[in-house]
């Protein structure tokens, strides 16, 4: 009987483990939205959002605070509990432009042709998962919206930034820009920017972030 390497890695994709993760301390991201996000979005008119893997909900806050409608989404309760506290605080008008709903991305379907802008930061799965995943957001834009999708690159395998050893984990833009219909999109940006990073040392290292961005024909 062959060994099934998916099945060790689907607790890490778990509302178990991220339950347990977002337990283990107030904060276990920086606070702030991505950057790549601030980049690639703050030029859009607002519209519907929607935030995949919203964790503890910076960038659905920042989304809805340039005046977005924005669905934020993910695995773990806590977390969302967390992230509409966040928001509460943020002000009552941003925390009306937000809608916080708990799915399993692994399954979770959202509607076609729904969303303005889709927004997957830093969603990493088995290549299967992921690229169902992709199909399925890819579909839920609207004409003349926006999907970006910003993850961590192949190489910092190669760093000493302590990713997982789980190749299979990272990717590139262009594996997912090939994945979309050309005749239906636009690849405004597929790209690997570098920015740096301390290491768990502490020491400053150079990464890149796997950055695309397309839109939907109209």
């Amino acid at each position: 009987m062959s060994h099934d390497h998916t099945s060790d890695m689907t607790a890490l994709f778990s509302q178990d483990f991220w339950d347990a993760r977002y337990r283990s301390a107030d904060l276990i991201w920086s606070g702030d939205p991505n950057p790549h996000l601030i980049a690639q979005v703050a030029d859009l008119a607002p519209g519907t959002a929607l935030d995949v893997g919203s964790g503890e909900g910076s960038d659905a806050i920042w989304l809805a605070s340039l005046g977005w409608q924005v669905t934020g989404i993910d695995v773990s309760p806590v977390a969302l509990a967390r992230a509409a506290e966040r928001a509460g605080n943020a002000g009552k008008e941003i925390a009306a432009r937000i809608t916080w709903q708990q799915g399993d991305l692994l399954s979770w379907d959202p509607a076609p042709q729904k969303f303005d802008l889709i927004s997957a930061q830093f969603m990493h799965l088995p290549p299967p998962a992921l690229e169902s995943l992709h199909r399925r957001l890819a579909a839920a834009v609207l004409p003349g919206g926006t999907l970006l999708v910003v993850g961590h690159h192949p190489s910092d395998l190669d760093t000493s930034m302590g990713r997982p050893d789980l190749p299979e984990l990272f990717f590139t833009a262009e594996r997912i820009a090939a994945a979309l219909d050309q005749a239906d999109w636009r690849i405004v940006v597929a790209a690997a920017p570098e920015r740096q990073a301390p290491d768990p040392d502490g020491r400053p290292v150079t990464i890149r972030d796997a950055v695309l961005h397309a839109t939907r024909h109209r």
